[in-house]
């Protein structure tokens, strides 16, 4: 049984490689080589507190003043705004109270068991000692700051997630390069960091080759089928034979889900980041501060620091101040830190307005799947959507009810 596997990020090599584990003679396409899309820019964070819906009031509300503040977390290109109306409108509707009550839960069922699928993932492949034993710190100025993210906090006990809230001091114990003005903090210890994202993209890929899987370059344009999937054509007129397809190409998804007759309401949200080789300090935890919307890991061999969203689709080019800003912000929280040797990343995350993943069998064609709409949780479900699409692939039971995840849903 050949199952072809399309887009070798995190979330398409992970598949791939369980699939191949599990039996199937896999084959795993992309344009770019395994690792070169968003996978290679992420936070590195396995980020297991972060599976809030966006469109929950307390972040939309606020969607306004960002898009007027040109250093605010959100920006909407005002050429591609006309283009995000279906999608926003999409985004709005999953605000609804007792729909953001299920998308909690639904979220919340995955990261529940993302750290533990991840250990298990990295110790089957060699590469346990790539993850830190450290979590991550949310930074508060003071109560005022930590009241606004309450909401967030409150959802974390009602699903049962481990936390302890700290004092500043107790903060700065355990990374003495924060700043005085950091008031009080809560430490997620389940929020472990990759060492680097991008090496568990290849060493997954190495292992994939290794148990006979065959990784192929080229950009898919078409499909074939009749009364199940047939082909999988490439743009340079290869076609590769196929008895199930798995769609996992991230932001670019759509449009192959599209050319099989089911469109998804998927955006991209293009992410930054500033890699730093030469930080001038050093950090064992990863930090967030939810007021000033940023993130920094350390990862990669050096300090990351990201967290901006910008809506201006697939096709324009990077406006690289969007990472400057995060960077000058993030010094505000480290004031020892430099920004020395430094590159600046942009990459596509795969946004769906209820910001809950598509894992599903096509409703119209028999042997195609979708794995897809991570949003910035790529890494953290990594091997949860793995193992789950295995075994849907599989005719295995899944681990998780996989119908609030289905392709149909909008």
């Amino acid at each position: 049984m050949v199952t072809v596997v399309v887009g070798a990020g995190i979330i398409g090599t992970a598949i791939a490689h369980d699939l191949q584990k599990r039996g199937r003679q896999a084959v795993l396409v992309d344009r770019k080589a395994p690792g070169m899309g968003a996978s290679f820019g992420n936070m590195a964070s396995i980020a297991v507190t972060e599976f809030m819906p966006a469109s929950r009031p307390q972040v939309w509300k606020q969607i306004p003043g960002w898009m007027l503040d040109p250093e605010g977390p959100v920006r909407v290109r005002p050429g591609y705004m006309p283009r995000l109306v279906p999608w926003f409108l999409r985004f709005i509707a999953a605000a609804r109270p007792s729909k953001l009550r299920a998308l909690e839960a639904q979220g919340a069922a995955l990261c529940a068991r993302s750290l533990d699928d991840t250990l298990a993932l990295l110790a089957e492949t060699g590469l346990s000692d790539q993850i830190s034993a450290e979590g991550c710190l949310s930074l508060y100025t003071d109560e005022a700051e930590y009241r606004a993210d309450r909401d967030h906090i409150e959802i974390l006990e009602r699903f049962g997630f481990a936390h302890t809230r700290l004092t500043g001091d107790q903060a700065r114990e355990l990374e003495p390069e924060l700043s005085k003005t950091i008031g009080l903090a809560v430490l997620f210890p389940q929020n472990r960091s990759m060492k680097d994202p991008y090496k568990l993209v290849l060493a997954l890929a190495e292992r994939f080759t290794a148990m006979g899987g065959r990784i192929e370059r080229g950009e898919v344009v078409g499909f074939t089928r009749g009364d199940a999937i047939r082909e999988v054509v490439l743009k340079d007129g290869r076609r590769l034979p196929a008895d199930e397809v798995v769609v996992a190409a991230g932001a670019f998804s759509h449009q192959l889900s599209k050319l099989l007759g089911e469109p998804i309401p998927l955006e991209t949200e293009r992410g930054y980041h500033t890699q730093i080789m030469s930080p001038g300090i050093s950090m064992r935890h990863s930090i967030i501060w939810p007021a000033r919307a940023f993130m920094v890991t350390p990862t990669a061999g050096g300090i990351r620091v990201g967290g901006t969203v910008e809506m201006a689709g697939l096709e324009a080019a990077p406006d690289y101040r969007r990472a400057k800003v995060t960077v000058k912000r993030a010094m505000t929280a480290l004031p020892n830190l430099k920004a020395d040797n430094t590159s600046e990343w942009m990459g596509h995350r795969p946004a769906l307005p209820d910001t809950v993943p598509i894992l599903s069998a096509s409703a119209k064609t028999r042997g195609v799947y979708y794995a897809t709409g991570h949003g910035h949780l790529g890494l953290t479900y990594a091997a949860t959507t793995a193992r789950l699409m295995g075994e849907l692939v599989t005719g295995a039971k899944p681990s998780v009810d996989l119908h609030p995840y289905r392709v149909n849903r909008f």
